[in-house]
């Protein structure tokens, strides 16, 4: 693999990749120093002026995954190096990197992991054909014959691939379907949450450097939305230089590759991938040089804008209107032409999909305080409420149980409209409203959390359905306002990011050329602060939003959206609940007890006395944190005893070792005549085989072992089983003791529950001090275009009117009296 890497990529082509790094960030310091000016000063006059929008209703709470980690499990893993299938252990902590060690053994002692993967700009794939549509374009001038190898042969016919355009490729292998459902969904959390863009809570640093990608972009002629805006500053600009550099690569490299197709493939692969860190590890340190300095200069910078505040807005006003009169007639006849008769077909487009997957948001948080009511009406202590709420604390980062909503938004689609308006792929949009679907999900849950917990202090357990209902109706009631608020939002900045560039790639090329000529009008102490291409870009972004503003008003009359009118708005209805926003998450089952909760090592090996008393000596306060911590999605466990020891490897051949056709199809006829006789094949029963597994019993979900494993060979097979099954069935006062009082707490699982045993919870450790617990805020936009009215749109003619509700609340359940609501509860009522 090494000398591949160092055939192709020699002095002369390393240095090409340098300079042509250096050119790039080059240029992006230039504008980057432009824009960090611009955005101190914007942030600097927001601070002065104000303008915040409606206070939101539901409570947001800073660090929701606190000594909580996302999920932890076993999968088979591709090793490149040796074309070998591994057993490894795949841990995800509250940074959703994903951390893969050797074995559980190697996590539990707090090794360092075999590698960490950052899922910023992957793609979660489960079959080989969508892996080879995506790699069989990696090269330029080739095309894959159909029905063409592979360079690797799957281990179980669960594949789980990470794809990346630029960098490595990660290769894993479920056991069973329902494995392989829950890891995608994790995988898919990972990826979503990674490309959720840069933290907005930097007023500074993100709108500079979104706006100055944009720009950059934009001179290169490409207009548009961009899917590799996501992760960290270096990946992003990595991006971009790859964007660039990649094409001239190809032409360089490729030809020089030999080999077969799949040899080709997996070599550039390998060579794509050390070009990427490469120019990472190089963006890196340029971007870190370049702000810096801007850093050094803030100060500085911030003492000349308080100081000339007044001068510096009256210039912009003045430039301004002096753009407008040249900008403006050739905008609103673009405007009428090619973008009023799209925006309310682009904005249904937008509204289906998002608004029924904020109705299954509110449908599964309704469910699971149901399923609480439930359960507590059958025992009504507090310790079953703080049972079900420490589960339901974690509800909007269990990625299993979010799938249905987050499946909702994906049939978004934007057909016959994407090359017209230059959009690269719905999927930033679609990444979005996932993201804010989850915010929702996590302010109704802990501001559920937080009025719960103050009406058992104040009343007692008397009535415990009649209190959760009460504090249900307020929180829905809530979110129903709020998440109409978010809705019109992303819409609203969903149509800039849309109409704003393919307006700046028509007008560009007749305003340009007459915008310099405007900088005379500017004062040389604030040519800092007043750009011209942002007053361009300001006064294009205004003339389409009336048209936008008026577009989603006229949705959210529709009732089929469940959107509240903007004339309608609730102005701290409830002043006492905002009391409880700085509050700290509950500790449910420390505070009330409960049943035990997911602990770390469940399912873990027997170490050696010795051994286990040495760490338990020694353990540090972080390690016993570490231990503490608990886990979001509930990890899968081996039930069995271990499976017996053999290679730690499984010897999948390559390419070069697959045999011809004929040889399979003769080798497949000796497999038929095998499982003929009542025996599986090899193939059939991959799992089966000693090479599948480590020595550790607690790799393998061996639950799902069992079941293959429990497949009859014979007749007298199934006569002993139903035999059994009928002295099972005569001991129901065995079963019953078994059986809890109340339903229990919703499964963790899409499908339908599995029994108690077969999936024992099991806690997660911390993975490192610098992981981060922090909730990340909304991004801010790829496109860098926002609206400076967009927080404070609706605030302009609303009025202090009760609202009328969407859709009637659906509270009416059979386990739980209907309860009267309190008069003082101030909420919306129907109009």
């Amino acid at each position: 693999m090494g000398d591949v890497i160092s055939s192709h990529l020699d002095e002369a082509k390393r240095g090409m990749i340098t300079a042509q790094t250096g050119e790039v960030m080059g240029e992006f310091g230039r504008l980057y120093e432009q824009q960090y000016a611009v955005a101190l000063f914007n942030k600097v006059r927001f601070d002065i002026e104000g303008g915040a929008g409606p206070q939101t209703q539901l409570l947001h709470r800073k660090t929701p995954l606190e000594n909580k980690s996302i999920f932890s499990g076993s999968l088979l893993q591709y090793l490149e190096e040796n074309k070998k299938w591994r057993n490894r252990f795949l841990f995800v902590p509250d940074s959703y990197n994903i951390n893969y060690y050797d074995n559980k053994a190697s996590y539990d002692r707090h090794l360092n992991p075999k590698g960490s993967i950052n899922c910023a700009g992957y793609k979660v794939l489960t079959s080989m054909d969508q892996y080879l549509d995506l790699i069989s374009n990696s090269l330029p001038g080739v095309k894959a014959k159909v029905g063409s190898s592979p360079f690797l042969k799957c281990a179980t016919v669960l594949p789980l691939i990470l794809w990346h355009p630029y960098a490595r490729h990660y290769y894993f292998c479920a056991t069973t379907e329902k494995e392989q459902q829950k890891w995608h969904a994790v995988l898919q959390d990972c990826v979503r949450h990674s490309n959720d863009g840069l933290s907005e809570d930097n007023k500074v640093q993100t709108p500079a450097f979104t706006d100055t990608v944009r720009l950059y972009r934009q001179a290169q002629g490409h207009h548009g939305t961009w899917e590799m805006m996501c992760g960290a500053p270096s990946q992003i600009l990595s991006n971009l230089v790859m964007e660039r550099l990649l094409p001239k690569l190809k032409e360089l490299i490729t030809p020089r590759l030999k080999g077969k197709l799949h040899e080709r493939q997996r070599n550039w692969m390998l060579i794509s991938d050390a070009v990427y860190s490469l120019v990472q590890t190089q963006c890196q340190a340029q971007y870190e040089a370049v702000l810096q300095k801007c850093e050094s200069a803030r100060s500085s910078l911030e003492a000349s804008i308080r100081t000339d505040m007044d001068q510096i807005i009256t210039s912009k006003e003045h430039v301004t209107n002096k753009i407008k009169g040249v900008v403006l007639p050739k905008a609103e006849k673009l405007l009428k032409v090619s973008i009023q008769p799209y925006i309310s077909s682009i904005l249904d487009g937008l509204m289906e999909p998002t608004s029924r997957g904020f109705a299954e948001v509110r449908d599964l948080f309704f469910r699971e305080l149901v399923d609480m009511s439930k359960n507590t009406l059958n025992q009504g202590t507090k310790e079953t409420v703080a049972q079900h709420m420490e589960k339901i604390s974690m509800l909007a980062f269990h990625p299993v149980k979010m799938q249905s909503c987050y499946e909702k938004v994906e049939s978004l689609s934007l057909e016959g409209l994407q090359q017209r308006f230059d959009i690269s792929s719905p999927s930033v949009f679609v990444q979005r409203a996932q993201i804010l679907m989850r915010e929702q999900m996590d302010d109704a849950v802990y501001t559920f959390e937080q009025i719960l917990h103050q009406s058992l202090e104040s009343q007692g357990s008397d009535e415990l359905c009649k209190i959760i209902q009460r504090c249900q109706d307020r929180v829905i009631k809530k979110f129903d306002y709020d998440s109409s608020t978010v809705r019109k939002r992303f819409f609203r900045e969903a149509l800039l990011q849309i109409f704003i560039p393919y307006m700046l790639k028509q007008l560009s090329p007749t305003c340009s050329p007459e915008l310099p000529r405007f900088k005379e009008l500017i004062f040389e102490d604030f040519s800092r602060f007043i750009l011209v291409e942002n007053i361009f870009e300001e006064v294009v972004l205004h003339s389409v939003m009336k048209d936008i503003m008026m577009a989603v008003k006229e949705a959210a009359v529709q009732r089929r959206h469940n959107l509240y009118r903007d004339s309608i708005v609730l102005s701290n209805s409830d002043p006492s609940l905002h009391l409880l926003g700085e509050n700290p998450s509950i500790d449910w089952v420390g505070e009330y007890g409960g049943a035990q909760e997911e602990v770390d090592g469940a399912g873990e090996e027997p170490q050696d006395d010795a051994e286990g008393e040495g760490e338990g000596e020694g353990e540090s306060e972080a390690a016993q944190k570490r231990r503490r911590m608990k886990q979001v999605v509930s990890m899968i466990q081996v039930e069995s005893p271990a499976v017996p020891s053999g290679e730690s490897c499984m010897e999948f051949p390559g390419v070069d070792d697959i045999p011809e056709e004929d040889r399979e199809e003769k080798e497949k006829d000796v497999e038929a005549e095998e499982s003929s006789d009542g025996k599986a094949s090899p193939e059939q029963n991959v799992s089966e085989s000693p090479e599948v597994s480590e020595k550790s019993a607690d790799l393998i979900n061996s639950a799902e072992l069992k079941e293959e494993k429990a497949e009859p060979e014979g007749e007298e097979v199934k006569q002993q089983a139903e035999e059994e099954c009928k002295i099972e069935d005569s001991q129901p006062a065995t079963v019953a003791e078994e059986q809890p009082l109340c339903n229990q707490e919703a499964s963790d699982e899409v499908l339908p529950p599995p029994p108690p045993s077969e999936e024992t919870p099991s806690g997660a450790t911390e993975p490192s001090p610098e992981a981060s617990s922090d909730f990340p805020p909304p991004p801010h936009d790829d496109s860098g275009f926002q609206s400076p009215c967009s927080e404070g749109a609706e605030a302009d003619d609303q009025e202090e009117v009760t609202p009328q509700p969407a859709e009637e609340q659906q509270t009416g359940e059979p386990a739980a009296p209907e309860p009267e609501s309190k008069p003082s509860d101030s909420e919306p009522t129907e109009q």
